[in-house]
Parts: C-alpha cells; sequence; structure tokens
C-alpha cells in the first residue's frame, strides 16, 4: 500500500511541534536527554534559513516519518555540513519508499539553502548506497566508536 505522506519543515506546523518534539526525543533520544531534543528544535523554529531545521512527515495529521539537517551530527568530522541526521520511518509505514523521500527532500533543501553536498553518518550496510550515496570516509562518536560517514550531491 502506497501512503502519500506531506514532508514538512516543523516550523510550518506549529499545531505538531510538541508531538514532534516527543517524536524525535522517542526515537533517537534517551531518558536523560529530553531537554537536549526539545531545546534544539525549538530553537531552529524562528531562524529563516539557519541550521538545524527538523522535517516531520504526516499522514493526514499523524507524524510517521522524521529528519533533520543539522551542523553537526555529533561526530568528530566537525569541518564537514550540513548532515543528514534523525531519519525515522514509523514500523507500520517501512518499505513504501518513504525513507528514499526523504533522502531526496533532504537534498532538494540543502540545495535551496545553498550546499552543494550533504552527509550523514550511519552504521547500516547498503540502504544508502542503494539510494546512490557514496562513502566518503570514517568519523568518530563521543564514544570513540567508527561510523561510516556518506555523501551526496545536492
Amino acid at each position: 500500500m502506497a501512503y502519500d505522506v506531506e514532508i514538512s519543515e516543523l516550523s510550518l506546523k506549529a499545531d505538531l511541534i510538541e508531538e514532534a518534539i516527543n517524536f524525535f526525543w522517542k526515537h533517537w533520544g534517551s531518558e536523560s536527554n529530553f531537554n537536549f531534543y526539545s531545546d534544539c528544535i525549538t530553537h531552529s523554529l524562528d531562524q529563516q534559513n539557519a541550521l538545524p531545521k527538523f522535517y516531520i512527515g504526516t499522514i493526514e495529521v499523524i507524524i510517521v516519518c522524521s529528519y533533520a539537517l543539522l551542523t553537526n551530527d555529533i561526530i568528530s568530522r566537525q569541518d564537514l555540513m550540513p548532515w543528514f541526521a534523525c531519519l525515522y520511518v514509523d514500523e507500520s509505514y517501512r518499505n513504501q519508499g518513504i525513507a528514499a523521500s526523504l533522502l531526496v527532500d533532504g537534498l532538494l533543501q540543502a540545495k535551496a539553502k545553498g550546499y552543494k553536498r550533504l552527509y550523514l553518518s550511519t552504521d547500516l550496510v547498503d540502504f544508502y548506497e542503494k539510494n546512490g550515496w557514496e562513502q566518503y570516509g570514517v568519523g568518530y562518536g563521543t564514544s570513540g566508536d567508527a561510523f561510516k560517514i556518506y555523501s551526496k550531491e545536492t
């Protein structure tokens, strides 16, 4: 079944901000960092073109997916930006091409903001390659773990 997902920058969905903060935190946060997500997302809302920016995908008014464009994905390669991060599709909506649509939207949004290349870090195997991303290098998280860095031209 194909779903018609509306992808929106969060500041354009004022009625869903609290729900979106909870969505990002639930899927990417931990018990101790709700304030980090809330503060970061809240302060991203009133900036014109600046990063970070948070995006949600909705079906009617239900948030089913997300991604963000960030200045850094909490990885050692702080010389690179912007970063595509927080990609999440609710399990009941997976395998419908929604994640690929979010990747395309992220590239379009980065290009519209003047960036020529978009980066991401991951430990997934094959997903990003299948969507045309190329491995750029390796970066390290705060725990010292290595992550593959991918990039794609916008």
